[in-house]
């Protein structure tokens, strides 16, 4: 990965071909994204705009034949990467990338409506075979209110992947600028991350009562789980270095990751609501002493 980041950072011409092919190879365009931000956040927009153009024209292409991730993510981490760039906080890339859900929300969703309008209806005909008492439980009214929720569900649920897609991507390119540059600077900027309480329950609310404000308002419930996703992976990797508990834990906590997202995910939502409240990792005691 270094080695690729250093070839990147050689020049303009060697820029352009590692994000130019990324993004033109199926489903590598996270790649030629991360590779696109290293140049944004080491060099400046105006250094990176000649990368950028050129990293947009397999974009566009894709967009062109009806995948438009590849366009959107590339976009979405370019301008969390400025976010970090200006700020110099994590906590600002999360909350940018909140807005940018919501814009991937509304772009999959116009762009992927006939095939999840399709998956749509094959999930109502397995859900009373799937969930056979929930369904005897419910009246009609009910049925068509789950029903109804299942494509903006599903819509969330992909600009959310896109989501942390971005992110990654930023997160990515911040390990190379830092393994090049500031070696180690990335894991201080990760394990200070903390989210106040008074961004969290917001977030909180978004996830449990999108839905009730609109049934397209069920978007955002995944969409708001992303940034108590990334800052509960922060309090993980800052518990960890605070009590030097060793890399065993953070390799364990990604395979856990991946083997049972259904319960580790949650968990992380949950651990970083609760320390907005309770600061586990002793942030706030930190900065008032500095």
């Amino acid at each position: 990965m270094r080695i690729l980041a250093e070839f990147v950072m050689r020049g303009r011409m060697q820029a352009v071909v590692v994000t130019a092919l990324a993004v033109a190879v199926p489903m590598m365009f996270w790649f030629g994204a991360a590779a696109a931000s290293l140049v944004l956040l080491r060099r400046g927009l105006n250094d990176a705009l000649n990368v950028i153009v050129w990293a947009l024209l397999p974009a566009i292409v894709w967009a062109y034949f009806d995948d438009p991730r590849p366009l959107l993510g590339l976009l979405g981490a370019l301008i969390l990467a400025q976010v970090l760039r200006s700020s110099a906080s994590w906590a600002k890339v999360l909350l940018a990338s909140l807005l940018l859900g919501a814009v991937f929300a509304w772009g999959l969703g116009v762009a992927f409506a006939q095939p999840l309008s399709e998956l749509a209806n094959e999930l109502n005909t397995l859900m009373p075979k799937l969930l056979p008492d929930l369904y005897e439980q419910l009246n009609a009214e009910q049925h068509l209110q789950l029903s109804s929720l299942i494509v903006p569900v599903l819509t969330g649920l992909m600009a959310a992947v896109l989501q942390i897609i971005c992110v990654l991507s930023v997160v990515l390119a911040r390990y190379w600028q830092a393994a090049l540059y500031n070696p180690g600077g990335l894991g201080l900027e990760f394990k200070a991350l903390r989210l106040p309480a008074v961004i969290v329950f917001p977030l909180v609310f978004g996830m449990l009562f999108a839905p009730s404000l609109g049934i397209q308002a069920a978007v955002l419930t995944p969409v708001c789980s992303v940034p108590l996703l990334f800052t509960g992976l922060a309090v993980v990797h800052g518990l960890i270095a605070k009590y030097r508990a060793g890399s065993f834990w953070s390799i364990g906590l990604y395979i856990g990751l991946i083997l049972f997202t259904q319960v580790i995910y949650p968990f992380l939502v949950v651990l970083a609501i609760v320390d907005s409240v309770f600061d586990f990792r002793g942030l706030k005691h930190q900065q008032n002493d500095a």
